[in-house]
C-alpha cells in the first residue's frame, strides 16, 4: 500500500516538480529515472515510519486526497509550499476558502479516487509482531538503499539540481506540505496562546506635542496590489487617475515588502525588526509598531476588511467591517473597500491627543479580482469573472486586476477628500501595500513564492504619503524636499520609524536612516 501510494504520488501528484526539475525528461531520461527513484523511495521511508494497519487505510486516503489538491493548486497557480505558505492556507478564512472552491477541483479529486479505491479493495494480511516487524525494517532499509542507488545513479546531476535549484523541494508532494506543516505546528506555542513580548517600554511622546493640535495619521495597508501596474511609477494605463491629481501627494516609486504574502509582511511591515533583520520567530512572539505607539499616548485603531491583523493588534482596539450589512457596498458576504472609509468617517470624531488608524483593504485580493470593485470600475475589458483562472487569457485575468486596482485610486482619494474635510486633527495618509502579484509572467500567478526567489511582481508594491499643509507645518517637514527624495529605494522596514517620528513618539527603538521624512525636516530636535 505504501510503495503504491508513492509510486501515485510520483507519477500522478507532482507536475509540477517534474516541469520544473525535469524540463526534457526523454532527453535526461537518467536524471529522470534517479529523481523518480529517489522521490517514490523518500515517501515510502517517510509512511514505513509513520504508519500501521490500523491507520494505514485512513492516513493514505487523507494523503492522496490531500496531494491531489495540492498538486492542484501549485500546478494552476504555480505556488511553492513552504512553511509560510501553509501558514497562508491554515489562516486562510472561510470567504478566501469558498472562493477557491471551483469545478475544476473535480479533475484532481477524481484522479485520487481511483488509488483510493484500490487501496480500500486491498485486504492487509495478519502477521505476527516479529514477522511485522522484520518485513518493516526490510521495507525501510530497500527504501534506503533505493534513494542511495536514485542518487549514485546521477549523482553530478542530482547535487547540481539540488545546489542551483534549492526551493524545489517545496514541489516535492506531499513531502512538502508534511514538512511544512511539522515546522509551523512546532513553532506555534503549547497551550493557549503566548501574550506578545513587550517592546519599546520607554516610548513617550516629546513634551511639545502638547503644544499644538492633535495629529490623526491614517495608514493604509493595500492588498496585493503591485508597483508594476501602478500609474504613478509609469504604467501605461490609468490606473490611479485621482491620486494623479492631488496636490502634496508624494508618490515613492522604488519601494519594497518585507515579504511575498500577507502573513509574512504584515507582521514584519509594523515590526521594528523587518526583513533587514528578519527573524519570523522573533517578528511573530513580540509587540509591534500599534503597542509603542500606544504606550507613548498615541490611540491607535485597527478597521478591517479582510481577514484579521495577524496579531500586529492583539489586546488593541480593533473593528471588523467585511461582514456589514450596508446593502450598497455589501453582498452578504464580502464588503468593497468603501466600507473602510464609512468606518473611519465615523471614528475620528475630536478626541484628546494624536490617534492612528489603520484601515486594512481587501484590495486586489485574487483569484477574485473582478468582485473587488462596483460595476462602474469596469474600466478596462473583458475581466476575467471567474476565480479558475486557467479559464481566462492573461490579458482579461490583468483587466480585471487593473480595474481593483482603479477602485484603489479611488479609496485613497476618497480617505484623502475626507481628511481633508475634517477640522479637529492635522491629518496624513500613507498607503502601502502588503506585497504584489503575480499575473502569468514565468507560469506564475498569485503570490506566496519564497522570498529568496520570489519575483519582483510579488515583492516591488506601490507606496504614496499625503500630508495636510498643516501637518507638515506643524512637522517640519519640506514637502519639495521630499518629492525630491521619493524615487530613492525604500521598503516596509521605513514605516515603523517613519510613524513614529510623524507622531513625536521617542524611543530607542527609533532609528532616523529609516524614517522617510528625517532627512527632509526643517528643523531636527
Amino acid at each position: 500500500m505504501i510503495l503504491m501510494s508513492s509510486i501515485a504520488f510520483s507519477v500522478l501528484f507532482n507536475k509540477s516538480f517534474w516541469s520544473s526539475a525535469v524540463p526534457s525528461p526523454w532527453v535526461q531520461w537518467k536524471l529522470s529515472l534517479s529523481l523518480f527513484l529517489i522521490l517514490t523511495a523518500l515517501h515510502c521511508l517517510l509512511l514505513g515510519i509513520i504508519v500501521n494497519r490500523w491507520i494505514v487505510k485512513p492516513v493514505l486516503t487523507v494523503l492522496l486526497i490531500a496531494t491531489a489538491l495540492a498538486a492542484h493548486f501549485m500546478s494552476a497557480y504555480g505556488i511553492y509550499l513552504d512553511a509560510d505558505m501553509l501558514r497562508n492556507v491554515l489562516n486562510t478564512d472561510t470567504k478566501e476558502s469558498e472562493e477557491l472552491m471551483t469545478i475544476s477541483l473535480l479533475v484532481p479529486v477524481a484522479l485520487a479516487l481511483f488509488p483510493v479505491a484500490l487501496l480500500w479493495w486491498t485486504q492487509i494480511k495478519r502477521r505476527s509482531i516479529a514477522r511485522a516487524s522484520l518485513v518493516r525494517l526490510a521495507f525501510l532499509a530497500t527504501s534506503v538503499l533505493v534513494i542511495l542507488v536514485g542518487v549514485s545513479l546521477s549523482s553530478r546531476d542530482v547535487s547540481s539540481l539540488l545546489r542551483n535549484q534549492r526551493e524545489i523541494r517545496y514541489l516535492v508532494t506531499p513531502a512538502n506540505y508534511l514538512v511544512a506543516l511539522s515546522k509551523v505546528l512546532l513553532a506555534a506555542p503549547p497551550g493557549k496562546k503566548a501574550s506578545p513580548l513587550p517592546i519599546g517600554e520607554d516610548a513617550v511622546q516629546k513634551p511639545s506635542s502638547a503644544a499644538r493640535k492633535p495629529r490623526l495619521v491614517v495608514l493604509v495597508v493595500g492588498e496585493t496590489v503591485r508597483a508594476k501596474n501602478w500609474e504613478l511609477n509609469g504604467y501605461a494605463r490609468q490606473t490611479t487617475p485621482r491620486l494623479s491629481t492631488i496636490p502634496g501627494l508624494v508618490n515613492f516609486s522604488n519601494s519594497v515588502a518585507c515579504g511575498s504574502s500577507t502573513e509574512v509582511s504584515l507582521p514584519c511591515m509594523f515590526s521594528p525588526y523587518g526583513r533587514s533583520n528578519y527573524d519570523q520567530k522573533r517578528i511573530r512572539s513580540h509587540q509591534s509598531l500599534l503597542h509603542v505607539l500606544n504606550r507613548g499616548g498615541v490611540q491607535t485603531l485597527w478597521i478591517d476588511n479582510q481577514s484579521g491583523c495577524k496579531g500586529v493588534c492583539a489586546g488593541l482596539p480593533y473593528l471588523h467591517v467585511g461582514d456589514d450589512q450596508d446593502t450598497v457596498l455589501c453582498n452578504g458576504t464580502r464588503c468593497h473597500d468603501e466600507i473602510l472609509v464609512k468606518a473611519l468617517a465615523s471614528h475620528i470624531i475630536p478626541a484628546r491627543g494624536d490617534r492612528l488608524v489603520v484601515l486594512h483593504q481587501l484590495g486586489n485580493h485574487g483569484p477574485n479580482y473582478f468582485e473587488r470593485y462596483p460595476d462602474r470600475f469596469k474600466r478596462f475589458m473583458p475581466p476575467c469573472e471567474s476565480p479558475d483562472l486557467g479559464k481566462c487569457t492573461v490579458g482579461s485575468i490583468v483587466n480585471a486586476y487593473d480595474n481593483a486596482a482603479l477602485y484603489t485610486d479611488h479609496i485613497l482619494a476618497e480617505t484623502i477628500s475626507l481628511l481633508e474635510g475634517q477640522s479637529h486633527y492635522d491629518a496624513a495618509m500613507i498607503y502601502v501595500s502588503d506585497h504584489g502579484e503575480s499575473l502569468g509572467e514565468n507560469g506564475l500567478f498569485l503570490h506566496g513564492i519564497p522570498y529568496a526567489i520570489a519575483p519582483d511582481e510579488q515583492l516591488e508594491v506601490p507606496m504614496v504619503i499625503w500630508l495636510s499643509a498643516a501637518f507638515s507645518i506643524t512637522a517640519d517637514i519640506d514637502m519639495d524636499c521630499l518629492k525630491s527624495v521619493a524615487n530613492k529605494p525604500v521598503s516596509h522596514d521605513n514605516l515603523f520609524s517613519s510613524i513614529l517620528g510623524l507622531l513625536d513618539v521617542e524611543t530607542t527603538l527609533y532609528i532616523p536612516n529609516l524614517d522617510v521624512f528625517y532627512s527632509c525636516r526643517t528643523r531636527r530636535d
